[in-house]
């Protein structure tokens, strides 16, 4: 059975979130082992400079990369590849094929990733062109996921 890992900078605050979070990982533990980690973001003053976060993105980085092991990384950026659902399957499949059993969904905080993390991801996956709240973007992540291993085992959610 696979592990896959959603490793997002901080926790989610809005309950509704949560709730919806909690509910793709329990419909996604039908298929794999599903681990969630929330390491918490390095503080920042109101109006940081550019350096301040540079080094704190790095700080992130190394805590980020403390939680992957030896997984597949996919670092979630806006400069990834888009692709569509039967594709992200598609690539998880193959992933489990040629014998990778951990696959580590990284989300960064609101400056997003460090260019240092996201140098080591073996992949950079992007949601959409578009901007969303961290929270939401989230709950999309887990539910593309979830369908992704709904296509994989031919299960009746992605119509």
């Amino acid at each position: 059975m696979m592990n896959i890992n959603f490793i997002a900078m901080g926790k989610l605050k809005e309950g509704y979130f949560r709730e919806a979070c909690a509910e793709y990982q329990k419909r996604l533990s039908a298929y794999v082992r599903v681990t969630v980690r929330e390491p918490e973001p390095q503080s920042l003053p109101q109006n940081p400079s550019a350096a301040q976060i540079s080094a704190a993105l790095e700080r992130e980085a190394k805590d980020i990369l403390s939680h992957t092991g030896s997984g597949f990384n996919i670092a979630l950026c806006v400069e990834g590849k888009q692709l569509s659902s039967e594709r992200l399957a598609e690539r998880i499949q193959d992933l489990g094929n040629n014998g990778i059993s951990t696959v580590n969904f990284i989300v960064g905080s609101s400056f997003g990733l460090a260019e240092s993390l996201k140098s080591q991801c073996q992949m950079r996956l992007s949601m959409s062109e578009m901007t969303f709240p961290h929270s939401l973007a989230r709950v999309m992540l887990f539910e593309q996921v979830y369908r992704a291993f709904s296509i994989i085992n031919n299960g009746k959610y992605h119509k």
